[in-house]
């Protein structure tokens, strides 16, 4: 008899630290056949490229969310893709402002054409301890994340106090009273919960999920041809980060090749040895298309070179 796919779902607010995680647990399982279903909301994909590596197989589904109507056929298309190719570990890792709320519906579609293929091992939140408790006030997509886990990973631990982290796993707990916790730094953790069932309690896994194509966040692509000065768009990404859930990409400084996150405060490079046709930045607005104006306007007083905004 087959063995089933064990399929795990990676959710957490924006720069939470999904990808990171991810990319340690897919060299914690090197060796294995294993699959990841990538779910971003801009028209180009950042993270696919970070994790790709050789052996592994990748699906980006962009320009939405997973468990919104808008890409539910791609996502239960992907699902059935992966079990065609006999993977043993299907990871699916959502976009931020995912709401997970209807897996359930998902699993059951993907039974009509390939029967009990799966077996889903639960939900993993990563939680930003850096800025989860502000962002659990204002953001409902955060508490439905949490609600609809079965393991929370608390990232960042190595940049807050113990006070703090008591006060998240409280916060937590006022959320979900039933989910494991565990803590993490640069998305390291024990990875021994693949060898655990995670789902050792009942739950209503299925409520209606609150992502529509009516209230789709939107997303923006910068793109730039040539060369950047680093402390130019430093400046850049501090005027309008304020407007932003999010800014990363790809850009091309005078010391080369850069990944770029931006997660509240925070702007962070990394050097990255290969080379992009382009520079890019995908920028998730808090503010809809209220943003354009403040991104063309920052952009022409501080770097002043011609750009495509789309």
């Amino acid at each position: 008899m087959k063995n089933k796919t064990k399929l795990y779902l990676l959710t957490g607010f924006l720069g939470a630290g999904k990808t990171t995680f991810l990319t340690n647990i897919l060299d914690d399982l090197s060796g294995n056949k294993v699959a990841v279903i990538m779910n971003e909301f801009g028209k180009i994909g950042i993270d696919g490229t970070i994790i790709q590596r050789e052996g592994m197989e990748l699906v980006e589904i962009n320009r939405g969310s997973i468990f919104c109507s808008c890409l539910q056929l791609s996502f239960i298309s992907a699902l059935i893709e992966m079990v065609d190719r006999n993977m043993e570990y299907v990871f699916v890792e959502s976009s931020g402002l995912a709401d997970p709320s209807n897996i359930g519906e998902f699993l059951e579609a993907v039974k009509v054409p390939k029967g009990d293929a799966y077996d889903y091992k639960g939900a993993i939140c990563i939680v930003d301890g850096t800025n989860f408790l502000e962002q659990v006030k204002d953001i409902e997509t955060v508490e439905r994340q949490l609600k609809f886990c079965h393991l929370v990973v608390i990232s960042k631990v190595d940049l807050i106090e113990e006070d703090r982290i008591r006060e998240i796993k409280e916060k937590i707990r006022d959320i979900n009273d039933k989910v494991h916790i565990v803590e993490s730094i640069d998305g390291k953790t024990d990875y021994n919960f693949l060898e655990k069932n995670l789902i050792d309690e009942e739950w209503d896994c299925t409520e209606q999920s609150t992502n529509t194509p009516e209230n789709k966040p939107k997303t923006l692509t910068l793109t730039y041809n040539g060369e950047l000065i680093k402390a130019k768009l430093t400046k850049f990404l501090d005027t309008i980060k304020k407007d932003s859930y999010r800014i990363k990409g790809f850009l091309k400084f005078e010391d080369g090749w850069n990944q770029v996150d931006v997660v509240g405060n925070i702007i962070d490079y990394k050097p990255i040895d290969n080379e992009k046709v382009n520079s890019e930045l995908v920028i998730i607005s808090k503010i809809g298309v209220q943003i354009i104006r403040p991104i063309f306007n920052a952009w022409e007083e501080i770097i002043g070179e011609e750009m495509k905004l789309r």
